[in-house]
């Protein structure tokens, strides 16, 4: 999870991204991180980091976990390990019976989440809802605004 600040607008975080116009592997910095995305082989890359794709699900699962977990403890309940597998896959929207969306492809990111503790089954329907609520999982399903400019 972010900052309080970061969580409330304040102070945006930066991540620099660095890439050869020759291949597809990226640097990024951000926060004093280093870290890397590539494609896969069979799609031109050297398969050689996370795709972008693989880092955003990966946001949403960290987050996931570290929410539910900060809630959790909070509340002193006895949850041990908390374990995110998310999947992210484009399916046609006529396959998608909540969807608004009715035509064309659409983006599916399926999110499973494991407990392990020895937690009630009110706590654990209350961490589910808790899940959904943290902040990456807020912004995928809020409006966003990505406003692109050259310099």
């Amino acid at each position: 999870m972010s900052s309080e600040a970061n969580r409330a607008g304040n102070s945006p975080r930066e991540a620099v991204i660095h890439g050869s116009a020759t291949g597809f592997v990226q640097e990024i910095s951000v926060g004093g991180h280093r870290l890397k995305a590539d494609e896969p082989s069979e799609f031109g890359g050297a398969g050689s980091a996370p795709t972008p794709y693989d880092l955003l699900i990966s946001a949403l699962g960290a987050c996931t976990s570290m929410t539910v977990s900060m809630y959790a403890r909070r509340r002193q309940w006895p949850l041990e390990a908390v374990i995110v597998r998310v999947r992210h896959s484009k399916i046609h929207a006529a396959d998608c019976a909540n969807c608004e969306k009715s035509e064309g492809m659409l983006d599916r990111i399926e999110r499973d989440i494991e407990l392990q503790g020895n937690l009630t089954e009110e706590q654990r329907a209350r961490l589910l809802e808790i899940a959904n609520k943290c902040p990456v999982h807020r912004t995928l399903t809020s409006e966003i605004d990505v406003p692109t400019r050259l310099l």
